[in-house]
């Protein structure tokens, strides 16, 4: 059975579709990850192994939020991130990340961390950047969508990626499984692109999530031995043109506050800030 509606909460159903995809226009490059996830779910949890609560007031949904392995606060106000969180308190922790805009994960935070263990990393003020125009600097033509022949070169790289950025290595939950499967599913939509030179990755990026609207970008990774020589400004330059040519006209990501590196490339490229994000994760 559903959650009852309390505090105007209640899970939302396929009836819902309109009024979540109308929440989420309101900041269509913001709340990408979960219109995707309403897209292609009709909010329907069983096909999206997770639920997607809504928040309503004088008669309309104000705010909602994504249930699952991550906690996505969608839209809505700080105070409405605290409703969010007081409910998800009540319940066994099965979120591995809480993430979104900084003032919302914060808010949630104060009032989670109370029942929820110390979390494994916080990383506060991530800024959010987008770009809506051609990349600044001439993009590398070498960067290309990956195919099925790709897998033995780009996954290791995507295993070096992740680690390197989260800490652990997505091969420690049941043996790389889920992961070897989400890099697949992503070559198999077009939304992986790489250079590879003479069997050599140089350069790697996916689409982590699209709507009409627009596209996040994640898992940029230069390989060690090719850093600091352009290669992840005109590749990342390379996913955007073809991102903002295919998939949708806006382009986002968001970055770690210290990686500088990461910063300067995305700027030479065009991206600007459009937000701070926050990201949680046990």
């Amino acid at each position: 059975m559903g959650l009852p509606v309390r505090d105007g909460i209640k899970p939302l159903r396929a009836d819902d579709l309109g009024a979540f995809l109308a929440l989420t226009l309101r900041d269509p490059v913001l709340d990408v990850f979960a219109e995707y996830r309403a897209r292609g779910t009709s909010l329907d949890a069983r096909w999206m192994g997770a639920e997607m609560w809504g928040r309503f007031a004088d008669g309309g949904l104000v705010a909602a939020c994504h249930v699952g392995a991550n906690l996505v606060p969608v839209g809505g106000t700080p105070e409405d991130a605290v409703a969010f969180a007081e409910r998800a308190a009540g319940r066994e922790r099965t979120v591995s990340t809480l993430v979104g805009r900084h003032d919302h994960v914060e808010a949630m935070w104060e009032v989670l961390q109370q029942s929820w263990e110390p979390p494994r990393d916080i990383r506060w003020r991530q800024p959010h950047l987008e770009i809506a125009s051609d990349p600044l600097v001439a993009p590398d033509p070498e960067v290309r969508l990956t195919m099925a022949d790709d897998f033995g070169v780009l996954y290791p790289a995507c295993v070096a990626m992740y680690t390197e950025e989260v800490g652990v290595s997505p091969e420690a939950a049941a043996g790389g499984e889920a992961y070897r499967a989400r890099v697949r599913q992503l070559m198999n939509r077009g939304w992986s692109f790489a250079r590879i030179d003479h069997g050599e990755l140089v350069f790697k990026a996916e689409v982590a999530c699209a709507t009409p609207y627009a596209a996040q970008i994640q898992g940029v990774y230069v390989a060690p031995k090719f850093r600091n020589q352009g290669h992840g400004t005109a590749g990342v330059a390379a996913v955007v043109q073809s991102v903002r040519s295919t998939i949708a006209p806006r382009v986002s990501l968001y970055v770690n506050e210290w990686n500088t590196t990461a910063r300067a490339a995305y700027a030479r490229v065009g991206f600007v800030e459009t937000a701070r994000f926050s990201t949680i994760m046990f």
